[in-house]
């Protein structure tokens, strides 16, 4: 909560400082052209797709910005058939965001109801433009105790919940991490590359299974969009997350192709750039997304770690 209040006593001074953001302090990289391009050249790609997936490193401050700057390009593009998705709100406070959206409630109710990242100021502004606009906004994580219910018990553990708590999650068994995605989740672990064969030693140092969690929140993502895609076929939704969920096409991309085999997806994969910026190496980037955007380091992030 202190994150929290400090956040929110610093949020007029990130908005201003974020109001001076230029062109120089991002840089957009199509895969597919092999080059870079503005901004707008994500959004006029979405007009043959359904879902952008924006991957971002959590206090990117560059990277809020430029969320709040898809989406807006979106609208324009778009008008009313836009929704946005976020991993920063689980699935049992969609009711919360709801009644927000509709005017129900003040923000300070809002913020602890709805069980806000303490970051919140960081995707504040694509909510109020979300409310300003008349937006739908999916909550689609999976609340964390089912994820650690997951990481200790498997499966096993979350079948054994009430049905109404299983409607929070994405339906059961769902499909766990394989391959170079495994790899990446056992290396977060504090692991070396490991064998898929090898998935049970895939767990922090207290038998914590990351593999089993993070997929859980990987498959409730996906989940999520796609319940909201069939009924919405019409509309473009923006998921925004930690890139770690969607680089490489791998957790809730991967997982979407489960729930909504033709859904059509784009791919940004963003992060902050290293001392060398504005000179950036794109084939280091190439396997993450459709797109790459790489962001100023001299830009202050909005929290530290």
């Amino acid at each position: 909560m202190k994150k929290l209040f400090f956040l929110l006593l610093i949020c007029p001074l990130l908005v201003t400082a974020q109001e001076k953001l230029s062109e120089s302090n991002y840089k957009v990289y199509s895969v597919k052209l092999g080059k870079e391009i503005p901004l707008k050249g994500i959004v006029q790609e979405m007009k043959d797709y359904d879902v952008l997936f924006f991957g971002e490193e959590h206090n990117d401050s560059v990277a809020h910005f430029l969320e709040k700057a898809v989406l807006e390009l979106m609208q324009l593009k778009f008008g009313a058939d836009v929704a946005l998705s976020l991993e920063m709100f689980d699935r049992d406070v969609q009711p919360v965001m709801n009644e927000y959206l509709k005017g129900f409630m003040r923000e300070k109710s809002f913020i602890k109801d709805a069980r806000a990242w303490s970051n919140y100021p960081d995707y504040k502004p694509m909510i109020m433009f979300a409310k300003e606009n008349s937006f739908d906004v999916i909550c689609a994580n999976a609340p964390s105790r089912y994820a650690y219910l997951a990481g200790k018990r498997g499966q096993k553990g979350l079948e054994e919940l009430p049905e109404d708590s299983k409607s929070y999650i994405a339906p059961l068994p769902y499909d766990t991490a394989k391959g170079e995605y495994f790899e990446r989740l056992a290396e977060m672990a504090g692991h070396g590359p490991l064998s898929p064969s090898l998935e049970s030693k895939a767990t922090s140092g207290n038998g914590f299974s990351i593999n089993a969690a993070q997929s859980l929140w990987d498959a409730t993502m996906a989940y999520s969009i796609s319940q909201y895609l069939k009924k919405n076929k019409e509309k473009k939704i923006m998921h925004v997350g930690g890139k770690y969920h969607s680089d490489g096409g791998f957790g809730v991309v991967s997982q979407l192709k489960s729930f909504s085999s033709k859904a059509k997806v784009l791919i940004i994969s963003s992060a902050a750039g290293d001392d060398s910026y504005p000179s950036i190496d794109w084939s280091k980037y190439k396997k993450e997304g459709d797109f790459i955007i790489i962001t100023d380091p001299n830009i202050p992030k909005t929290y530290t770690d």
